[in-house]
């Protein structure tokens, strides 16, 4: 059991999750086979977008309110190295925040089910003039309502 990089709380909903299946590509291994570990952004990321296409949270979601979420944070431990051609899985769990804020969580696993790498990134929200949100825009508000009454499952 790994320990979570952002603890559920007592009264929160549960964290919403995705599982993306991919295949470790020629282009993503160094010379050895193995994957480059600028790599393993690119993996997060695909979880992130099936997660927030399946919400309705996406990036072009927040656009077309006037929002961007850049990530402010990114952060990953690597347990074990994947080669080529290798099939993986990679969970993304949104955490719940009351702030303007997304608390990503990702598991990358092997086939075989070892873990390979784990990590997080937090995003922000901004306007488009770049201007900090304090508080999430309306639209996130909504999506949070739905979640927290337990319709997003």
């Amino acid at each position: 059991m790994i320990k979570p990089y952002f603890p559920v709380r007592e009264g929160q909903p549960k964290p919403l999750r995705v599982q993306v299946r991919t295949q470790v590509r020629f282009e993503e291994v160094d010379a050895l086979g193995i994957v480059w570990h600028g790599r393993y952004p690119s993996y997060f990321e695909d979880a992130r977008v099936a997660l927030g296409e399946r919400y309705g949270i996406g990036y072009m979601d927040f656009y077309a309110h006037g929002v961007v979420a850049p990530i402010k944070k990114m952060h990953l431990d690597y347990h074990s190295s994947l080669r080529f051609q290798e099939e993986i899985t990679v969970a993304a769990l949104l955490h719940w925040s009351e702030a303007a804020r997304m608390n990503f969580e990702f598991t990358i696993r092997k086939s075989n089910g070892d873990l390979a790498t784990t990590g997080y990134t937090v995003q922000m929200m901004l306007d488009r003039n770049q201007n900090i949100l304090v508080v999430p825009p309306p639209f996130y508000v909504a999506f949070c309502e739905r979640w927290k009454a337990g319709e997003l499952q």
